[in-house]
């Protein structure tokens, strides 16, 4: 922990953050340490991390210590951030930070399952418990399969995947991603773009096994109930099924809706009040520099917002 790895659009970040002496922040996808590093470094504040992946926790103990009492890591999902903080006291914060999908440190742990890059177990579960990716490829039917990797892989081909999946298991159990990375390959091309045929699937599969929409869907809320009045909110997203999320969330928050159509009555009621206001529209993308040193970073993009005064949209009991 004492050389983390520099985050996608960090100084994007930390600018709409705007660290200050006294605030209190959330880095709720704490990973390597990189936007709660940024954060302690710039200003004498406090940053509470989150991660779901035990490894992180015990790496992060170090960090703490660097920091004095600065920096508080605690083990959990960053879409309960509300009732993890709440525990420790915490009512609202200044600013929270979100990077979604599956870290660098993890793609980088063959035996972590998620990369097909190199070999690994077949398990791509980010608590290290509960379903793997396994157990779905083995024992989900086929139909099942192909819907999980079309709507969570964006994959085309997937009734072909899961046909290949199914005929494949038959003759041996997939346990290894090179196994389930060959069985891909024998029916997706790679595309004209260089993306490995195995992509989609793996992202499918990944996505699948940690909820990790799910995951989006409620940090944000958690982030809407926690952020104090002025507060700010940076949310990097790497693929459209993320980025449509956080997009949909601000632009309703925000009151950013599109016009209802002219042949519906107007009934005069008004929603709730917006609870976002938003810093920029669209998203904000790293520069070539930054896509040259981290290649990493390419698909990446950042959606900013500030808290209104106005309530949370959230319910107490924690829906929408």
């Amino acid at each position: 922990m004492s050389q983390p790895h520099i985050p996608v659009l960090l100084n994007e970040v930390l600018t709409t953050l705007g660290p200050r002496d006294g605030g209190v922040y959330v880095d709720g996808t704490f990973g390597n340490g990189g936007y709660s590093r940024g954060l302690l470094e710039a200003a004498d504040c406090a940053v509470w991390g989150i991660d779901r992946d035990p490894g992180v926790i015990a790496k992060s103990r170090d960090m703490e210590a660097e920091f004095g009492g600065r920096l508080r890591v605690v083990e959990g999902r960053f879409g309960d951030m509300f009732d993890l903080l709440s525990a420790q006291g915490v009512s609202a914060v200044d600013g929270v930070a979100l990077d979604l999908g599956v870290s660098s440190m993890q793609l980088d742990q063959a035996e972590r399952g998620f990369s097909f890059m190199s070999d690994g177990p077949l398990d791509m579960r980010m608590e290290q418990k509960g379903q793997s990716a396994a157990d779905v490829v083995n024992g989900f039917g086929e139909e099942d399969l192909a819907n999980i990797i079309y709507e969570f892989g964006e994959e085309r081909r997937s009734r072909w995947v899961a046909h290949a999946i199914v005929e494949a298991r038959a003759e041996q159990k997939i346990t290894r991603t090179s196994q389930l990375a060959d069985i891909v390959c024998r029916v997706v091309k790679k595309s004209k773009d260089g993306i490995h045929p195995a992509t989609r699937t793996f992202q499918g599969l990944r996505i699948y096994v940690n909820d990790e929409l799910g995951e989006v869907d409620r940090g944000l809320s958690g982030a809407e109930r926690l952020l104090a009045p002025g507060g700010h909110l940076a949310v990097v997203a790497f693929h459209s099924l993320e980025d449509k999320r956080v997009k949909a969330f601000l632009n309703a928050r925000s009151g950013n809706l599109p016009n209802p159509s002219r042949y519906v009555p107007d009934t005069g009621e008004k929603g709730p009040a917006p609870t976002f206001e938003l810093l920029k529209k669209g998203t904000i993308k790293p520069t070539a520099e930054e896509c040259k040193i981290n290649p990493r970073s390419r698909s990446s993009r950042l959606r900013i917002a500030e808290r209104t005064d106005a309530p949370s949209w959230v319910a107490e009991g924690g829906a929408s």
